[in-house]
């Protein structure tokens, strides 16, 4: 019996076309460029890749800045250039503060040795040298002592400005990596997370990929508005992270698509979780308490990959998407786990998956 061996996933070079395009744009190759770039490129935010289009192929660094102004509410690139000129700054100061310990030390030293000369010479009267000897070590400990006081303050100051300036990194990053609307990790870290879980060969037995797709999501938002999808975008988030453990990364990563990435359980268990989910989804009600209007049922398909049946992130989503695919194609509204067999000719990259 011969066992089919499905093709590995190509995974696009993503940076190299956001390189390409920038390039051809004429654009600065610069963080906070690349951030605007990435973001029109990756489709999460479709306002920003209207704009964006809409500068043509030539756009000034103005305008790109006033884009980022326009659409970024914390434009991580900016923050961390910023941060990392306020640290600049505070080592600089640091480096001062300790350089003059330095010379001060040096200073006390030499002072020592003059002393130590003194008392060997045979110049000064026993009880005149040793009186002076020990003047002038008072005054010199006095002095080094206040000095070395004054640099442990600076030191201990400087330590505390650059501790808030790492609590105000660590809440950037946060938002950064936060989708607004469902309050879930966003694109950008999701693939960072998808990436890690290669890291760790022994997890992979017990790590899985999950994907779960609002089912008819477009009818929805054509028949009710946008507002009402987010609505019911953010009670789905809700429901999807009421039903798994804390240490479940869970996030938004296109239009109506989440993922999640579950370590520590078996393929069984794994499925017994995307199960609840969307049993629990299928069962919530999704009503205009005002108008009584009934905008479900809501439901989803969910498509389950274990890490341990891929060689790479590419490879795990490209996976995970298959059974997705399969759960759409077997009448929506049901979990399927990924089985050799399975494989589809269609390719969507973890990197630009669009929805």
């Amino acid at each position: 019996m011969t066992t089919a061996v499905a093709p590995r996933a190509q995974v696009p070079d993503v940076a190299g076309q956001i390189t390409f395009a920038m390039r051809s744009m004429g654009v600065a190759p610069i963080p906070r460029n690349y951030e605007l770039f990435y973001e029109a490129y990756i489709g999460s935010n479709p306002a920003l890749t209207k704009d964006l289009a809409a500068l043509g192929s030539h756009a000034s660094q103005e305008e790109l800045d006033e884009l980022g102004t326009q659409h970024f509410t914390h434009s991580p690139a900016r923050i961390y250039d910023d941060a990392h000129r306020r640290i600049a700054a505070e080592l600089e100061t640091l480096l001062r503060v300790l350089r003059q310990e330095q010379t001060s030390l040096e200073s006390y030293n030499k002072l020592l040795g003059e002393t130590y000369n003194r008392i060997n010479s045979k110049n000064h009267s026993s009880a005149d040298l040793i009186q002076n000897a020990l003047d002038l070590l008072t005054e010199a400990t006095g002095d080094t002592m206040a000095h070395g006081e004054r640099t442990v303050e600076n030191v201990v100051q400087r330590s505390q400005e650059m501790d808030q300036v790492r609590k105000e990194l660590d809440e950037y990053k946060r938002i950064a990596n936060t989708d607004s609307l469902t309050r879930l990790s966003n694109r950008r870290a999701f693939d960072d997370r998808l990436a890690a879980v290669f890291n760790n060969p022994a997890m992979r037995p017990v790590t899985a990929l999950v994907l779960a797709d609002i089912d008819n999501f477009k009818k929805i938002n054509d028949s009710y508005g946008h507002p009402v999808g987010d609505k019911i975008l953010a009670t789905v988030a809700s429901v999807i992270r009421a039903n798994v453990r804390r240490d479940v990364f869970v996030a938004r990563t296109g239009g109506e698509e989440f993922a999640l990435i579950i370590e520590g359980n078996t393929a069984d268990e794994v499925m017994g979780t995307a199960e609840r989910i969307r049993r629990t989804l299928e069962a919530t009600p999704f009503k205009n308490s005002r108008t009584r209007i009934n905008y479900g049922p809501v439901t989803v398909s969910i498509g389950v990959c274990m890490a341990s049946t891929a060689e790479d992130p590419g490879e795990l989503y490209h996976r995970a998407d298959v059974a997705l695919y399969g759960a759409k194609n077997s009448g929506r509204n049901c979990s399927v786990l990924f089985e050799d067999g399975m494989q589809k000719d269609f390719i969507k990259s973890w990197l630009i998956y669009k929805g």
